[in-house]
């Protein structure tokens, strides 16, 4: 039996920042060539362009951006190589790592009547198919069309993507980042993960933020880290509605799952031998587990001291009597952040933090203990309690209205099964 090759795009380039449009760019791609999946490569040392972001910020933002994208899959093959970088080397590397598998470069029109000036570029040519997104550029059509026959005369596959014209500049994303202008060509991890870092102008958020993204990108795989920048997005926000220091907000939140994926045995001894946990609950629990190892881990390894950080990093997933502004901040911005994949409530929460922060948690710990005894399983007492306390704080009428906007859903969930109560 035949077995048919798998279909490789590849996106190629600076990503100085990535932005939506080359998201858009490489999922047109994919549709149009039925492709299996999508490397996107950053380059490592662009032999054209000067005054770029660091090697390893643009790979991080890289691996934010299409963390929850389908087929989208980061390759640092570009970066890791000494160097010029050039796409004859890249291409012959890529052969070799998949063998089996057929080969698309994704470009622009603009690029491709830059390809002559490529190295190598007649051997270029043989090593893949082209798969030629439009993009504004000077040339006429005739030109275009004269350009792609003697390219096709050299050995040249080009295949035309059938998808609306494409033209964001990077350099322009980048100004209006300097400007402090909102735009949204930038995911919102992208923007947050930008403004963490002091990228393009602006100023880090602490001076040990680059310490921190080295060890959170080590320590979570990419979707939790994707997660934690959205979550530190999210928290700013909420804290600027709820006049909550943002910046406090947002490194609370940006650490909060510093714990999340360590096993379960060596948060269970860390919290043993620590005294942190006694709840047999909790210490059963890697989705309860990781708040209060986070807040150790947060304070003897990241050197947060701040009690009200670490309270907000501890209490995220039960909740507490007694929750500051910031707990329920913190605890909100994990539930509704952009790459929270859908459930129901979802959406009645995120239109409620911003305006109650009391009303969306209870909105939220309400859904949670539906979702955990449907499964089976008790709601945790600390989270319980929380619920009571949360609804003594608003007036009989606004509790009374809670419950009824609850009821009046079809059917309740949990934010995130991982982190089920």
């Amino acid at each position: 039996m035949k077995v048919s090759k798998a279909r490789i795009g590849i996106m190629g380039g600076t990503f100085n920042p990535i932005h939506e449009g080359h998201i858009h760019i490489a999922r047109a791609a994919m549709r149009a060539a039925k492709l299996d999946q999508v490397l996107f490569l950053p380059d490592g040392q662009p032999p054209h362009k000067t005054g770029i972001a660091p090697a390893e910020d643009r790979w991080r933002m890289v691996c934010a951006a299409v963390a929850g994208e389908e087929g989208l899959v980061p390759n640092r093959m570009e970066l890791d190589r000494t160097g010029t970088t050039y796409t004859f080397d890249t291409l012959t590397e890529l052969q070799k790592a998949y063998p089996r598998a057929q080969l698309f470069y994704i470009i622009g029109t603009d690029t491709l009547l830059e390809l002559k000036n490529w190295h190598r570029y007649e051997e270029v040519l043989k090593l893949c198919a082209f798969l030629v997104c439009p993009r504004s550029t000077k040339a006429s059509p005739e030109e275009v069309l004269a350009e792609r026959r003697r390219l096709t005369e050299l050995g040249a596959s080009l295949v035309s993507v059938d998808t609306e014209v494409v033209d964001i500049s990077s350099t322009a994303i980048r100004e209006a980042i300097l400007s402090s202008s909102p735009t949204d060509l930038l995911s919102p991890v992208v923007q947050e993960y930008i403004s963490l870092c002091g990228l393009y102008g602006g100023q880090p958020i602490d001076p040990r933020i680059q310490e921190w993204m080295t060890r959170l990108f080590a320590d979570l795989n990419l979707k939790r880290f994707a997660h934690s920048i959205g979550v530190a997005y999210t928290a700013r926000s909420l804290a600027r509605n709820h006049g909550v220091d943002q910046v406090k907000a947002e490194v609370a939140a940006l650490l909060h799952d510093c714990a999340k994926c360590m096993p379960l045995r060596e948060m269970q001894q860390l919290a043993l031998s620590k005294e942190l946990v006694s709840d047999p609950e909790l210490l059963s629990s890697n989705a309860l587990l990781h708040a209060p190892v986070g807040a150790y881990i947060a304070e003897t390894v990241y050197g947060l001291t701040d009690p009200e950080q670490l309270s907000a990093i501890a209490n995220h997933t039960t909740g507490k009597p007694g929750m500051s502004k910031l707990d329920l901040i913190v605890y909100l911005a994990d539930k509704i952040e952009p790459t929270r994949k859908d459930y129901p409530l979802l959406n009645k929460i995120r239109m409620m933090a911003p305006l109650s922060l009391e009303r969306a948690a209870v909105m939220s710990m309400e859904g949670t203990e539906s979702y955990v005894t449907k499964g089976g399983k008790p709601l945790h007492t600390q989270t319980r309690d929380t619920i009571q306390w949360l609804k003594q704080q608003l007036s009989p009428r606004a509790a009374s209205n809670q419950k009824e906007e609850l009821n009046g859903t079809s059917g309740t969930g949990q934010t995130d099964g991982t982190d089920a109560l």
